[in-house]
């Protein structure tokens, strides 16, 4: 039962880094990358659908990634899309793809851009330290109901506290790196 608890616990604390992973995915770097618009959502026959559902998102090179729409009616809407997204990049349509030329970065908006990362990377560490909280309580109870005795109550509580330290070492990691691209490019 207590395994299971702690089972439960670490496969939302990997939902809880993977979540930051694509959020930070999100959060441009000097460098064009296909997540920056792949989840921006098309109003597609009335259906706010994710650009990479209505056409192919590729990065010719560094500076710039091209949208290829599938239907020609999508493509006015994906303008839209992105224009009301977060990005700050107007789009340049030529027939039916759309391109969008990544500026530099000045060093304003990469500290700007850095405190949005570490903004992220708190959020998760809030969303481990909650389970772990959550964890230790069932745990907790577990004892109460005398399923669990207190040494392994112990040992449990000590495993839980070295899992969530090994996951808030994974999101330090992966803010760490995304700053380091952020402010280096």
């Amino acid at each position: 039962m207590a395994d299971q608890e702690i089972r439960k616990m670490k496969e939302k604390m990997e939902k809880a880094v993977e979540h930051l992973k694509k959020e930070l995915l999100g959060i441009r770097t000097g460098r064009a990358h296909p997540a920056l618009v792949s989840d921006i959502k098309v109003d597609y026959y009335g259906t706010p659908t994710p650009m990479s559902q209505v056409g192919s998102i590729s990065t010719p090179d560094a500076r710039q990634i091209l949208i290829t729409l599938w239907d020609k009616n999508a493509v006015k809407a994906a303008e839209k899309a992105i224009q009301a997204s977060s990005l700050g990049i107007n789009p340049s349509v030529d027939g039916d793809n759309i391109r969008l030329i990544i500026p530099e970065l000045t060093g304003e908006r990469r500290i700007e851009l850095s405190k949005l990362v570490k903004k992220s990377a708190e959020d998760a560490r809030i969303a481990i330290r909650n389970l772990r909280r959550e964890t230790n309580d069932a745990l907790k109870k577990m004892e109460k109901d005398g399923s669990l005795s207190e040494d392994s109550l112990h040992d449990y509580l000590e495993t839980v506290q070295k899992t969530t330290d090994e996951f808030i070492k994974k999101v330090d990691g992966i803010a760490a790196e995304k700053e380091k691209e952020i402010l280096e490019d």
